[in-house]
């Protein structure tokens, strides 16, 4: 798929294990695997985080199969939510680097360009959460205000 404001084409990235059964060589039991999820979160890691910390320091390919739960499940469990989605939190993110580039660079046109079209990704991820009931219906976006929610 194309990506929607450049004429490039998608992004290549790892795949996933090809077998949903339990690979032989992980040792830690299902609830180590979430003993384990649960402690990176509290350290602050984001889900996908997680999941690359648990391939590729505890050689668990995949945290459901292990685990029997996907990560976001393991999480709501233990009642560790972040308050906004993270790809959302992502490009807030995005946006406030930018906005903070564009204060010191008034000038920089296509900078002022790349936080239109982040912001418009930003609009459209909130309708369709809103939408799905992932955040509340009066859920605003304010550069000022979100900017404590993602705080890194």
């Amino acid at each position: 798929m194309a990506r929607m404001h450049s004429r490039k084409r998608g992004r290549s990235g790892s795949t996933r294990p090809a077998r949903l059964e339990r690979p032989p060589w992980v040792e830690l039991s299902s609830e180590e695997v979430e003993n384990e999820v649960v402690k990176l979160a509290r350290r602050g890691h984001t889900k996908s985080m997680i999941g690359t910390i648990m391939r590729d320091s505890r050689g668990v390919p995949l945290v459901k199969v292990v685990a029997g739960k996907k990560i976001t499940q393991i999480l709501k469990e233990n009642e560790i939510e972040s308050p906004l989605p993270e790809e959302l939190a992502n490009l807030v993110r995005k946006a406030l680097k930018i906005r903070k580039h564009l204060e010191t660079n008034h000038k920089d046109l296509e900078g002022k360009k790349g936080l239109q079209r982040t912001e418009s990704k930003i609009y459209r991820l909130i309708k369709y959460y809103k939408k799905k009931k992932v955040l509340a219906k009066d859920f605003k976006y304010d550069p000022e205000k979100i900017r404590t929610l993602v705080a890194r």
